[in-house]
């Protein structure tokens, strides 16, 4: 698995349209679906054309979205799938650590596992979920949330932030990274942009996408701004001359060691 996780583009597994075009975008992770995507009479199909996507040269890190733990589709789709070029499973409705459990002993130990975050159960045991060492990172899915919540998602920027502020805490206190749900309107670029600024300052690495077009604002929304760069620069430059020795001040104000470790990420510099 590669080191950007800005952007998961969900590919339908039997569109090979889509898989061909997927392959050749400038998109940090591909996840080929088997699950929700592909309807039933087309799931051996999508099976044999993701098998045969993952053995191809591709750039982005490449994921597969199975069936979820305890479905009679789930031991099909991994046998599928454990091929060389599979860098993870998209493991969907997580309500357990002992489903993450099950997954990661059928897997080559090589490769990740992302727990997607669906229901109201699976919120409540995130952090168990997240506890488990097979897994790397949770997924917010907000359209089965809603659902499992009898609400309807509305797209506003700030819907469903406890949801979303939980699962980023869940993912860090176990130390794994945590992606933000899909935007599902792909002609309101102003919306995306607003959703993927709150995104990252929830605590989200990256987010879920469900079209191409959505890559490069999503990319962008997640790099450092100019000034949060030179203010970054300025914050490490203070530290490095005062050398310990009593509190530091930027711009007119006290800034503390956490804004260091901020700032050193912001600059790609390792915080420890």
């Amino acid at each position: 698995m590669g080191s950007r996780l800005r952007s998961w583009l969900f590919v339908p597994g039997h569109r090979q349209k889509m898989i061909e075009k997927a392959l050749g975008l400038e998109v940090d992770v591909i996840i080929f679906d088997l699950e929700d995507g592909v309807p039933v009479d087309s799931k051996v199909i999508a099976r044999e054309q993701v098998a045969t996507a993952l053995g191809r040269s591709c750039e982005a890190s490449c994921f597969v979205r199975t069936h979820c733990a305890g479905h009679c589709d789930l031991t099909k789709d991994l046998e599928a799938v454990l091929v060389d070029g599979l860098d993870g499973v998209v493991l969907p409705k997580m309500e357990c650590a002992s489903d993450v459990d099950w997954v990661s002993r059928k897997l080559a130990g090589d490769t990740s596992i992302v727990g997607m975050i669906e229901s109201a159960t699976g919120l409540v045991q995130a952090s168990e979920i997240a506890s488990s060492p097979g897994l790397v990172g949770l997924m917010f899915g907000a359209e089965d949330f809603a659902q499992d919540l009898g609400i309807l998602a509305t797209r506003a920027p700030g819907e469903m932030v406890y949801a979303r502020s939980s699962i980023v805490v869940a993912a860090a206190s176990a130390g794994k990274f945590a992606v933000d749900k899909v935007f599902l309107d792909v002609q309101e670029q102003e919306g995306l942009v607003e959703e993927t600024r709150m995104a990252r300052e929830l605590g989200f690495v990256g987010k879920a996408l469900i079209h191409p077009a959505q890559i490069g604002t999503v990319h962008s929304t997640f790099e450092p701004s100019a000034d949060e760069i030179d203010y970054a620069r300025k914050v490490v430059a203070a530290f490095e001359e005062a050398d310990g020795q009593g509190p530091v001040a930027v711009d007119g104000k006290m800034v503390d060691p956490p804004v260091l470790g901020h700032s050193k990420r912001v600059l790609g510099i390792d915080p420890d």
